[in-house]
C-alpha cells in the first residue's frame, strides 16, 4: 500500500466516520434522557435515504402514508390513556399534533412531489417525513414504559427495530435505490478527487455538533434535558416534565437519523434493512465514548471509520468482525471496573 491509496482510504474513513458520529451521538443522547439504547436508529437512517431516493424520481413515497399510520395509533392511544380524565383542551392538541401533522405533510408531499424541485429542497421534505416519527415511536412504544429497567426497554428496541424492520420490507420492497447526489462538483486536492457530497457530510456533522452544543448549553429545553439525563427523578421533583424530554430527544435522534440518510443516500445503494448495519457501527462509536460523552464518541466514530476502511483493504472479508470487535476490550474493561452486585 502506497501513500496514495493510504490517503484514499483516509478520505473514505473519514466520510463513513462523519456518519457514524451523527448515529454515535444520537444514541449517546436518547440513553442519557431516556435510558433506551435505541437499536432502530438505523432504520430512520434507511427510510430517510429511500424517502429521497423515491422523491427524486418525482414519485410520492410511502413514509407520509406510514408517518400517518404511527400518527393515529399515537391519537388512540392518547384517547385510551385519558378514557377517566377527558379535557377538550387535550383533544385539541391530540388532534393538532397526532393528525393534523401528518396529514399536512402528507398533503405537502403530495403537491411537491411532481415538481422536481432542487436536491436540497427535496432533502429537507425527506427530512420533514421521517423527524416526527421520532415523536410517534416514543409515545407508541416507549413512553408506557418509561420508567421499566434498561433491560425492559432494550427488549422494546429490539421489537420496535423488527417491526420497523418489516415495514420498510412492506412500503419500500426488496430493490435497492440510490439518491442523486445534493451536490455534483468535485475538485482535486493532490491526489485525491474530493466530491461536494463528502464536503457537505463534513459540513453538516460540524453543523449538526454545535447547533447540539448551543442547544445543550443555551435554551431551556436543552438544559430540561440535560436535567433529565443527570438525574430523571431529581429533574421531575423540580418541574421538568419528563415526557417532553424524552419525546424531544427522540425528535432529535430521528431527525439526525434521517439528515444522515439523505447525505449517505447519494454515496452508495441502500436497501431496507442497510440502516441496521450502519445504525450498529454508530453504536460501537457510543460504546467506545462510554455512552455518556459526545466529544469522546465522536472522535472514536471517527476511528471506527478509519478501522472500517483500513479492514476493508487488508482484510475486506473481516471487516465486520474487526469493526464490531472494538467494543471487546472497552467492556472488557468497564467490566473490571464496575461494582457488580446482585439485582432484585
Amino acid at each position: 500500500m502506497d501513500a496514495t491509496i493510504a490517503t484514499f482510504l483516509i478520505q473514505d474513513g473519514l466520510t463513513n466516520g462523519a456518519i457514524y458520529a451523527l448515529l454515535g451521538l444520537a444514541i449517546v443522547l436518547v440513553f442519557a434522557v431516556t435510558r433506551v439504547i435505541f437499536i432502530p436508529q438505523g432504520e430512520f437512517v434507511a427510510y430517510g435515504a429511500l424517502t429521497l431516493a423515491i422523491l427524486d424520481t418525482g414519485q410520492v413515497p410511502a413514509t407520509p402514508k406510514l408517518l400517518l399510520c404511527f400518527g393515529a395509533v399515537a391519537f388512540l392511544l392518547d384517547l385510551w390513556s385519558w378514557r377517566r380524565s377527558f379535557a377538550m383542551r387535550d383533544l385539541v392538541k391530540n388532534i393538532a399534533l397526532n393528525l393534523g401533522l401528518p396529514l399536512a405533510i402528507y398533503g405537502a408531499v403530495l403537491y411537491l412531489a411532481p415538481l422536481q424541485l432542487p436536491s436540497f429542497i427535496r432533502a429537507l421534505i425527506a427530512v420533514s417525513i421521517i423527524a416526527p416519527m421520532g415523536l410517534y415511536v416514543y409515545r407508541i412504544a416507549y413512553r408506557p414504559l418509561a420508567d421499566a429497567s434498561v433491560l425492559v426497554l432494550l427488549i422494546t428496541s429490539v421489537g420496535v427495530h423488527l417491526a420497523m424492520l418489516g415495514l420498510g420490507l412492506i412500503f419500500f420492497g426488496p430493490e435497492g435505490l440510490r439518491a442523486a447526489p445534493l451536490h455534483d462538483g468535485s475538485f482535486t486536492l493532490g491526489p485525491l478527487l474530493v466530491t461536494a457530497q463528502s464536503v457537505l457530510i463534513y459540513l453538516m456533522t460540524i453543523l449538526i455538533m454545535v447547533g447540539l452544543y448551543f442547544f445543550f448549553e443555551k435554551t431551556l429545553l436543552g438544559k430540561a434535558l440535560r436535567a433529565t439525563a443527570v438525574n430523571r427523578l431529581g429533574a421531575q421533583l423540580v418541574g421538568v416534565r419528563t415526557q417532553l424530554t424524552g419525546s424531544t430527544a427522540f425528535v432529535l435522534a430521528a431527525t439526525i437519523a434521517a439528515i444522515s440518510g439523505v447525505l449517505l443516500g447519494p454515496i452508495t445503494t441502500i436497501y431496507y434493512d442497510t440502516g441496521f448495519l450502519i445504525g450498529l457501527k454508530g453504536f460501537v462509536a457510543a460504546i467506545l465514548g462510554g455512552m455518556g460523552s459526545f466529544p469522546i464518541t465522536a472522535i472514536a466514530a471517527i476511528g471506527v471509520g478509519m478501522v472500517e476502511s483500513f479492514a476493508s483493504f487488508f482484510a475486506s472479508n473481516y471487516k465486520e468482525i474487526i469493526v464490531f470487535g472494538l467494543i471487546v476490550p472497552v467492556l472488557i474493561w468497564l467490566s473490571l471496573g464496575a461494582n457488580h452486585h446482585e439485582e432484585d
